[in-house]
């Protein structure tokens, strides 16, 4: 049996929307970079849809010397819960975004580190010795728990490793243990850049996306809710948005609402703000995936450039806090 992974997101939900038809998103990044007043940053070029972020840097060290760099890519941490379905696009038990990256054109072997926590302490070690899989989101973790003998369940409900849960699968109503430990997974290598020269480092992932089978937009009493005024404040929606929400409902000609669902992503700009003065060149593209999809996310001096994608551009660029899309996924005519 497969399980989803669940948080306490509900706050994210459109009016109307259950645990049952919802995922939450995870905020992923960049890379991050051990801080080093040697390297610079002369360009990056960002790319972002639904399906997949692709970064390209363009480094540069202006000292006479080789620098070494240790560069990481930390997945978001993965908790099991029983609250809302969490989106992850693989159910790798270590790559969950399916990360991958190149320096030069040529691929990197990276390192990997995973570390398992509960109440703030790292159980990583306890699990292993008992044969366990690490990743608290898959089934079959849950399966090798249910196997453990009954002792080894007291324990790990005790140290806040897992819990039990009772539901049927065929044999009537039985108690299975389930994990609730946090997963965190890191990819990371060293990095050379030679003496005034330039490195190019590329890496793509397939992000994490929130979804919701169908949004609250189109119906006025949702302007009343609470998180009406959190999505207008995380994506900056403006006068366009609802009028094109407007419009999309009025051809529909529909009893059931505007014909969107929403996909949700978030991505932290400020992980790779370690280098020597800000970045020369940032270029941000966002793809909203389909022509007749809507999206909104915060930035000023965004232009449309293809039937799909919007541009950001910026000149000595110093990165922070995150950056939130909304795209409205338009659905079938039913």
């Amino acid at each position: 049996m497969r399980r989803a992974v669940f948080v306490a997101a509900l706050a994210l939900l459109a009016p109307g929307a259950t645990a049952n038809d919802s995922s939450a998103e995870l905020a992923t990044g960049g890379l991050i970079f051990v801080q080093n007043d040697q390297v610079e940053m002369r360009s990056e070029d960002l790319f972002i849809s639904a399906a997949e972020v692709k970064v390209r840097y363009r480094f540069f060290n202006k000292t006479a010397r080789d620098v070494k760099v240790l560069v990481a890519f930390p997945i978001p941490e993965i908790k099991a819960g029983q609250d809302v379905a969490l989106a992850l696009p693989s159910d790798d038990a270590v790559n969950a975004l399916d990360f991958s990256t190149q320096v030069n054109g040529k691929p990197v072997n990276t390192q990997v580190e995973q570390r398992v926590i509960a109440a703030g302490i790292d159980r990583t070690r306890y699990l292993l010795d008992l044969g366990l899989p690490l990743a608290p989101h898959l089934g079959t973790t849950n399966e090798a728990l249910d196997r453990l003998p009954r002792d080894k369940w007291d324990d790990l409900i005790r140290i806040g490793l897992a819990e039990i849960e009772e539901y049927d699968i065929g044999k009537g109503m039985q108690q299975h243990l389930a994990a609730r430990w946090a997963l965190r997974t890191t990819f990371y290598w060293e990095q050379i850049f030679p003496a005034g020269a330039e490195t190019v480092i590329a890496h793509r992932y397939r992000p994490s996306v929130g979804e919701t089978a169908g949004t609250g937009f189109g119906n006025r009493e949702a302007e009343k809710e609470s998180w009406f005024a959190e999505y207008s404040r995380k994506y900056c929606l403006d006068k366009g948005f609802f009028s094109a929400v407007a419009r999309a409902k009025r051809d529909a000609k529909g009893d059931f609402g505007v014909p969107f669902t929403e996909e949700r992503i978030d991505y932290i700009l400020r992980t790779g703000a370690n280098w020597s003065g800000p970045i020369g060149d940032f270029r941000l593209v966002v793809d909203k995936g389909h022509p007749d999809n809507l999206v909104s996310f915060c930035g000023q001096g965004v232009k449309k450039i293809a039937p799909t994608q919007f541009e950001l551009h910026r000149k000595d660029y110093r990165p922070e806090g995150n950056l939130s899309i909304l795209i409205l996924k338009k659905t079938d005519p039913q």
